[in-house]
């Protein structure tokens, strides 16, 4: 086989943009692709619905890849094991209810079942707006990260979805958008309460309880909950990442 360099820049390109195209209309739109980002993703596309997440980095998984200090183990508790053994995670029983597993397995392994499930992961991706049509968030405004790191004055195309899911962590982006644009999230303050000190017992608690519809068509999941409600991280146990992003899809799921 002779190998031709414009058959594989053809193949590459058309692919791409067949798929990309392809996601312009969505069910649920998914900002980052940390572990609650991919959690709900895998759930709701593995629920028959069309799902795409788009994550500035070129890789996936989030603050997940580096477990604790850089040393790729992380933890989960007895509530929220079953979540990575559906996607084939190896745990070591650890006691007293705690779980460990490889950061790299995890993520992998997480993003294949999403992908598996059948929801796209557009890597390099930034998301800088939303729309609102009727006072609610129909999609998501977006740019390549290279354009965003290079401070280029480029405009955006939009992504139209029927919800869209904050997963951007602690800087709780979108979020972030709405207050700054619109005015008034569904906390008590109407803004972004912002993270609290360190807590593990009553963050991974609270980070489930927060996932939750900030503004009609949007839903917070993962850190960027906890950053939004104003309650305590957790540091390097993930259970309750997992269990918000399988939370915020079976909210979304019933609306749907």
């Amino acid at each position: 086989m002779s190998i031709d360099e414009i058959e594989i820049s053809r193949r590459i390109v058309g692919r791409f943009f067949e798929e990309f195209i392809d996601s312009l209309e969505l069910d649920v739109a998914i900002a980052g692709a940390g572990p609650s980002g991919l959690t709900a993703a895998r759930y709701l596309a593995g629920a028959g619905r069309k799902v795409a997440i788009f994550e500035r980095k070129l890789s996936p998984g989030g603050g997940m890849w580096g477990g604790g200090i850089g040393y790729p183990v992380v933890i989960v508790q007895e509530e929220s094991k079953e979540i990575l053994e559906e996607c084939g995670v190896k745990l070591k029983d650890e006691g007293s209810g705690y779980y460990s597993a490889s950061s790299i397995e995890a993520v992998s392994k997480l993003c294949a079942s999403a992908v598996d499930n059948g929801a796209k992961i557009f890597n390099g991706f930034s998301v800088e707006d939303v729309v609102v049509r009727d006072e609610k968030i129909s999609g998501l405004v977006i740019n390549l990260s290279a354009i965003e790191f290079a401070n280029l004055d480029v405009d955006p195309i939009c992504i139209r979805a029927k919800y869209s899911i904050d997963a951007t962590g602690h800087p709780a982006e979108i979020c972030k958008v709405v207050e700054e644009k619109i005015g008034r999230l569904n906390t008590p303050t109407g803004k972004i309460e912002k993270e609290g000190y360190m807590h593990p017992d009553l963050g991974e608690k609270m980070v489930v309880e927060n996932t939750r519809e900030v503004y009609p068509g949007l839903f917070v999941t993962g850190m960027a909950a906890n950053a939004v409600f104003g309650a305590p991280r957790m540091g390097p146990i993930f259970g309750g990442m997992l269990l918000s992003g399988k939370k915020a899809a079976e909210e979304i799921l019933k609306r749907l």
